[in-house]
């Protein structure tokens, strides 16, 4: 915690002088306002780094700062966190100019449009050097989603390998300053669906190690017992616990009573 702290103070003093630097050097200011923080390896959580195709505009960004960078230390090595960036990009749309706040990966892909009117999804991908995943990603946030920046052929609500892209200069909001958010990631699906499966396993031993001990219990009573066991773990949702033991007479753990459906048994 205090290497975090350190380092955001350090980031301050950082920029300042990088400001510093680009007023005493004409040939240094990129065109671009840039804010770069620097953090060190170790005192912060890993990323996922990605080869992304830096535009030009945005080259120019890096090596102006790695030029500031040596003039301090020449013993430290720069690692770009490309997805943890974010940019104010200016959309010239005919009705009015809009800011955009974006990540560093849908600005790069935008700017893309400044030199061609249409882009297909496979000069995209190739230009951006991301994954399809990755890709279809940002083309969906830009293009299908609230804010329809690009315009997408055919306009459908799903992304193509086959779709092509336009810059939608027919686009409009009452405000002037708007986020363009990313879909959630498929990573952050996946630990879901991880949580869901984890916790079915955990109903399944609640379900069998009461009925185990008990033989014979109403519906009822099953489902409070096993809430009470699980609700240490987690808040489990009783159409879940209903599903469970229903998969579990499938599977011969139970049978229902002959005489009294909502009576289960214990199956040995």
């Amino acid at each position: 915690m205090e290497g975090m702290v350190t380092d955001l103070q350090l980031a301050k003093e950082n920029q300042s002088e990088f400001e510093e630097f680009q007023k005493n050097n004409a040939h240094a200011y990129p065109g671009i306002d840039l804010t770069v923080t620097v953090l060190t390896t170790g005192f912060w959580p890993s990323y996922k780094s990605l080869d992304l195709n830096l535009p030009v505009e945005m080259v120019k960004c890096v090596e102006v700062f790695k030029e500031f960078y040596q003039t301090k230390t020449k013993h430290r090595k720069l690692t770009w966190q490309y997805s943890l960036g974010t940019c104010n990009v200016v959309g010239k749309f005919q009705k009015k100019p809009i800011e955009l706040v974006v990540t560093t990966y849908q600005a790069s892909l935008l700017l893309l449009f400044n030199s061609s009117d249409k882009l297909t999804y496979s000069e995209i991908l190739s230009q951006l050097n991301l994954s399809d995943d990755d890709v279809v990603r940002l083309l969906h946030s830009l293009s299908c989603a609230k804010y329809k920046i690009l315009a997408k052929e055919p306009n459908t609500k799903t992304i193509s390998q086959k779709d092509s892209f336009m810059f939608n200069a027919e686009f409009t909001d009452k405000m002037r300053r708007i986020k363009v958010p990313l879909p959630p990631v498929d990573e952050k699906k996946k630990v879901i669906e991880d949580v869901d499966k984890d916790r079915r396993y955990a109903i399944d031993a609640s379900i069998v190690r009461i009925m185990k001990s008990r033989k014979v219990l109403p519906y009822q009573q099953l489902l409070t017992e096993c809430v009470d066991q699980l609700n240490k773990m987690f808040k489990p949702d009783f159409k879940i616990i209903k599903k469970r033991i229903e998969d579990l007479i499938t599977r011969d753990y139970l049978e229902r009573d002959k005489d009294n459906p909502n009576t289960f048994k214990y199956l040995a």
